[in-house]
């Protein structure tokens, strides 16, 4: 019978529960600077075999007997001279990607190989390989990447591929063996990480590679310590007077998600949330600040399907957000502007949009004629209510339309005179309230051409009374209270699930030892299985 693998080290039960370190780890890793990397594997080392030992090699068979069936399809990562899959296993195709053809072309449970180099690629976004890519989106059950891993300089980018590579539901594993396995032969290639941490740091650390490169797009994040029994343990000083030159195994995998291709009107921060996993320039909290804001949007637009299909125009914004201050400009206030762009229907993040969104933001020399004048009028406004007024101008450029170009003159016009107004009816209120309440009442009525005629917006605002005006601005005042009380919760809530997510760490550490000694399988060599270790 195949026995289902069970984690055995706590590091790996922490990676079981979907948790990685807190902070976010850097991958990029120093390698020899003169080692050409293709030339080192195709040529230098293009016949030299792994050579695993064979209790490694049966327990990763066992291994992988438990998750690969007959007529899967897979991509094998890093593939060489053998995969290790279970005898009698009838995949019905398994492509292997490799940096030696001379060691694919000796695997015969290759159906079709082809070389590239892993560690050249597009900065979040993927490998750089045309072939690669050709494979297709959503084409394989399981990507499996087998001592590869140590000699990755850019890991995440690797992950994001093989992610795009599998079908929904579709399982990656990552089998590696211990740092000294292949020092004497594989040693210059190795990344400067690997060689410096130890066995469950490369388990921490893979799982951290999954979390980086797709976040909540992968589930069921496990760890496996398939070791043979009588392996020497990297375990301190036990492991160091422990005699053994067999190998160490270990697994850490993960499943595709299931990515929403529309959103779900009934829980539409979980579609936005999983449309974003793979978006490049985003950083994680970006993202978990802007599901919580494209959510609650989504819910009172009357345009709602606009919302959805800007999504794509988020990194283009992002790209700008990222060079502010953010201490001035904080996360919340960047991720508030780019669901409030997304949200008009006219935004498109074409060029001019871009420009205009720099020159409001004050990353580029503002226009004379615009942003200088608005910058100068708007001065008083509290940093929160200018982020909404750049929302309204921002989309109003770009769009080919004289009437709207004109508009926007009338606009930045009627700022010091609607203000003037204003102030006359109301002479106790704050200069930040009264520039509010006028862009306000400008964007309603100017900005957009067809609803109000300058003579038409004049007329309406004189009429208006004192209480009217309050009222107009209490308004909008609550919308803006409602905003923070609903950022503030979910604020609330992240807190507590970072501190449940740390409890679960500091506990699963301590329990490292006993774990390590209270094992509940191990290979048994007469059978070549992984089975259940009786208790005494």
């Amino acid at each position: 019978d195949i026995i289902e693998p069970k984690e055995t080290s706590p590091i790996t039960g922490l990676l079981a529960g979907n948790m990685a370190p807190a902070e976010k780890v850097e991958t990029e890793e120093e390698v020899d600077n003169s080692l050409d990397i293709m030339k080192y594997w195709g040529e230098e080392k293009a016949t030299v075999k792994t050579e695993l030992d064979d209790g490694a090699i049966a327990t990763l068979k066992q291994h992988y007997e438990f998750y690969l069936k007959d007529g899967m399809t897979v991509l094998e990562f890093g593939a060489a001279e053998d995969s290790y899959l279970p005898e009698g296993l009838k995949l019905s195709r398994h492509v292997g990607v490799g940096a030696s053809q001379a060691l694919m072309n000796e695997n015969s449970a290759l159906s079709e190989s082809f070389v590239a180099n892993l560690n050249d690629v597009v900065a979040e976004r993927g490998v750089n390989s045309d072939e690669l890519k050709s494979l297709g989106a959503g084409q394989f059950d399981a990507v499996v990447m087998a001592n590869t891993i140590d000699f990755l300089t850019s890991p995440r980018e690797v992950f994001r591929s093989a992610w795009a590579l599998l079908k929904p539901g579709g399982i990656m594993m990552v089998p590696f063996t211990n740092r000294e396995a292949y020092k004497s032969k594989f040693e210059r290639a190795q990344t400067k990480m690997w060689r410096d941490m130890t066995d469950d740091q490369h388990m921490w650390i893979c799982g951290s590679f999954f979390q980086f490169s797709a976040s909540e797009g992968w589930e069921n994040l496990k760890g496996f310590d398939i070791s043979p029994e009588d392996a020497k343990k990297d375990d301190g000083i036990l492991g160091a007077l422990t005699n053994s030159d067999k190998m160490n195994m270990y697994v850490v995998q993960a499943t595709k998600a299931f990515q929403d291709d529309t959103i779900d009107p009934a829980n539409p921060e979980k579609s936005f949330s999983s449309r974003m996993w793979l978006m490049p320039t985003l950083e994680e909290r970006d993202k978990q600040l802007l599901s919580a804001r494209l959510g609650r949007t989504y819910q009172v637009l009357d345009d709602a399907d606009s919302l959805a299909s800007n999504l794509d125009s988020l990194p283009k914004v992002y790209e700008s957000l990222v060079k502010m201050d953010q201490f001035a400009f904080t996360f919340s206030m960047q991720a508030q502007l780019a669901t409030d762009l997304l949200s008009d229907p006219d935004f498109t993040a074409n060029d001019e949009q871009i420009t205009a969104m720099k020159m409001g933001l004050g990353l580029r020399t503002p226009s004379k004629d615009f942003w200088e004048l608005v910058g100068q009028r708007t001065a008083a406004m509290d940093p929160e209510d200018k982020v909404n007024l750049l929302a309204h101008i921002i989309p109003r450029f770009g769009l080919d339309d004289a009437e709207q170009e004109a508009a926007l003159q009338t606009f930045v016009a009627g700022l010091e005179p609607t203000f003037e107004l204003i102030k006359s009816k109301c002479p106790s209120m704050s200069n930040s309230d009264v520039q509010l309440a006028g862009t306000e009442l400008l964007a309603a009525e100017i900005l957009q051409p067809g609803r109000s005629s300058k003579k038409e917006f004049a007329t309406w605002v004189a009429a208006m009374t004192e209480d009217e005006v309050v009222e107009l601005l209490a308004k909008r005042k609550n919308y803006k209270e409602k905003a923070m009380a609903d950022l503030k919760t979910m604020q609330e809530e992240r807190e507590v699930e970072e501190k449940r997510i740390e409890e679960a760490r500091e506990k699963m550490m301590e329990q490292q030892q006993k774990a390590r000694q209270e094992r509940t399988m191990a290979f048994n060599a007469n059978t070549g299985k992984m089975e259940e270790i009786k208790k005494k």
